[in-house]
């Protein structure tokens, strides 16, 4: 029907117009951002779908960095404790050749002496090896502990004084004895003199060990009363495995920690959890005790060996849970990307499309305009 008033042919060129200029506007948008979905217009289901995947893939890439950080740590670990071995193996050997006959004195100490460097080495190796600035392998000391030690200091302080006492008194028993000799050597003055020397060489040698005794039970106090927490192994831990609550992983080494560092205070005075220097002189092989030490030290390497097999272990599952990882997020992202992205030849070629249905619609809307004066003709 012609009609003055209303052009249903122009109408509809404009509607077609509207919906073209539409689809090009929202072609042009996804090939400028990348993105099939730029709002929930788009695909409401899909952008849902897509951000569920997106929260999910993130997770997984921090749960892989936190596995990896994991890992670390336990390597830190697991390499102090193998040179830990490396000390007990040669305190071990300095043993077994301490407790053989053909070891004389001075042999003996000698050895004591590195025994005692192994000894303070354990002491800084398990003590103070942390990993970004937490502690791993260092035991606390209780209430009980830290009464202990300060009881101890104060005994040992005492028995000091006291030893140091004697010797003083046989030192002056022994110089009054050289003085009657001085005086008229006899036979009788003579013996008098070399039994206080003896008993003066017994004294002083007690009251090295009692001060030797009081300087340890020093150390050892101050290092538990400085002593915080224990080590990050020292209690259960978890690892956040997972972009989910129940996506984790629970270690827990505290028994055998508590083990090896038990059988460690066996096998040197020099040695504790705690991390402090002691810096003693030992009696370990100078003492006759040396062949009772080797069964301690195999003790403490076996204990050793269990806590290192337990950190390997629980580190080779950790490079499990990244290889698994890495492949759930690859699978995720790609999922995600097919709803998100957009397919650059596809909607290139819609761009096309559209824009060469604008030209057309925009043409025929100028025809549809020109039909109004058509009725003027059937005036004429």
């Amino acid at each position: 029907m012609l009609s003055l008033h209303t052009n249903g042919a122009s109408l509809s060129a404009q509607s077609a117009i509207a919906r073209t200029h539409n689809n090009l506007s929202t072609s042009m948008t996804r090939l400028s951002t990348g993105y099939r979905i730029n709002s929930a217009m788009d695909d409401a289901a899909g952008l849902q779908i897509a951000t569920r995947l997106k929260a999910q893939s993130s997770g997984m890439a921090v749960a892989m960095r936190n596995t990896q950080n994991a890992t670390s740590m336990l390597q830190t670990a697991e390499g102090a404790l193998s040179e830990a071995n490396n000390i007990l193996v040669r305190m071990k050997d300095l043993a077994t050749q301490a407790a053989d006959a053909s070891a004389n004195a001075s042999d003996k100490t000698a050895m004591q002496s590195e025994y005692d460097a192994l000894g303070a080495e354990l002491t800084n190796i398990l003590g103070n090896t942390s990993f970004g600035g937490q502690k791993l392998l260092n035991s606390a000391a209780s209430a009980a502990d830290k009464t202990a030690a300060t009881t101890a200091k104060t005994t040992a302080a005492a028995a000091a004084t006291a030893a140091s006492a004697t010797a003083a008194a046989s030192l002056t028993a022994y110089s009054a004895a050289q003085t009657a000799y001085a005086g008229g050597p006899t036979v009788a003055l003579a013996d008098a003199m070399n039994t206080a020397k003896a008993q003066y060489e017994k004294d002083q040698l007690a009251a090295t060990t009692a001060s030797a005794a009081s300087t340890a039970a020093v150390a050892y106090e101050t290092a538990a009363l400085a002593a915080g927490n224990g080590g990050k192994f020292s209690a259960a831990i978890s690892f956040q495995i997972g972009s989910s609550t129940s996506e984790t992983m629970s270690f827990d080494v505290s028994g055998t920690v508590t083990t090896m560092q038990n059988a460690l205070t066996n096998v040197s005075a020099n040695f504790n959890g705690f991390g402090a220097k002691m810096g003693l002189a030992g009696t370990e092989l100078t003492a006759g005790g040396a062949g009772a030490k080797i069964d301690q030290l195999t003790t403490a390497i076996d204990s050793l060996g269990s806590l290192r097999s337990a950190m390997g272990a629980a580190a080779n599952r950790l490079d499990h849970v990244a290889s698994n990882l890495s492949n759930v997020s690859t699978n995720t992202q790609a999922a995600a990307g097919r709803i998100m992205d957009v397919d650059f030849a596809t909607e290139s070629a819609n761009m096309t499309s559209q824009q060469m249905l604008l030209q057309a619609g925009t043409a025929m809307l100028k025809q549809s305009n020109s039909m109004s004066s058509m009725v003027m003709s059937l005036l004429q």
